[in-house]
């Protein structure tokens, strides 16, 4: 992958902040700007539902960036819950009210890099039969561990596939879709399946399986994790009272 490097030149940066400090010397003591300005970050913070991935690894929790990439959010939650058709990459059947991502695998495993699915062949080459544009905000890039972003084959070729990085990783600014951030505990997690035992395509040898998808909109509650579900099924019941 191509890295992109900014030159800086050292007289024009000294020209300008010697230019921006006078500046600031001339204005009245206290003088506030005229409206407030949005910070880089507060343009880039997520913004939408939350995608609760249950793993057989573990947990992986997510908000969406629906401001800065509402194609590639609305596409997401459709297949998750099934309310997008897509079309079966191997028989070649329309699917209709089927959730795509339930029951997939990550075939596409890589250390200090990132975990990739949403390929309903699991081989990384199977798609949703559709594919839609990128969208790139100036302000969202992948400067922080656990951006959920498009996979795709080139330009303007997203349709099922995704990623999430572990790690910053500057060279795919501008070319992949980001359109969620991971928490930090499932940064963890992420962690944890890129270093399974893999074979020669980067893919698990025992398959890491996205169990299900669940969306969670503002207002509502995150599922119970499966272990507390697990738990929750196997506490006994009281006895029933005896009759005298």
């Amino acid at each position: 992958m191509k890295l992109r490097h900014m030159l800086l030149i050292p007289a024009l940066a000294v020209a300008f902040t010697a230019s921006a400090s006078a500046q600031a010397s001339s204005k009245p003591a206290g003088e506030l700007p005229d409206t407030p300005q949005a910070t880089g970050a507060a343009l880039s913070a997520p913004n939408g539902p939350t995608v609760v991935m249950d793993t057989s690894m573990g947990r992986i929790t997510c908000q969406f960036f629906q401001r800065q990439a509402p194609k590639a959010v609305a596409n997401f939650i459709g297949l998750a819950e099934g309310t997008k058709d897509w079309t079966e990459p191997v028989t070649n059947k329309k699917q209709h009210n089927k959730p795509l991502y339930d029951g997939t695998i990550f075939h596409r495993v890589i250390p200090e890099f990132m975990v990739q699915g949403g390929d309903p062949t699991g081989t990384g080459r199977g798609d949703a039969g559709y594919t839609f544009n990128d969208e790139f905000d100036p302000d969202l890039n992948f400067d922080l561990p656990g951006r959920l972003a498009m996979a795709n084959s080139g330009p303007n070729t997203n349709s099922s596939q995704f990623f999430i990085t572990e790690l910053p990783y500057d060279s795919l600014n501008q070319h992949y879709t980001i359109f969620g951030q991971c928490d930090e505990s499932s940064v963890l997690v992420v962690k944890t399946i890129a270093r399974v035992q893999t074979n020669g395509r980067d893919t698990p040898v025992t398959p890491v399986v996205l169990k299900k998808i669940t969306i969670v909109r503002e207002g509502q509650p995150l599922p119970p994790s499966p272990s507390a579900a697990s738990q929750a099924d196997s506490k006994p019941e009281p006895a029933a009272a005896s009759k005298r």
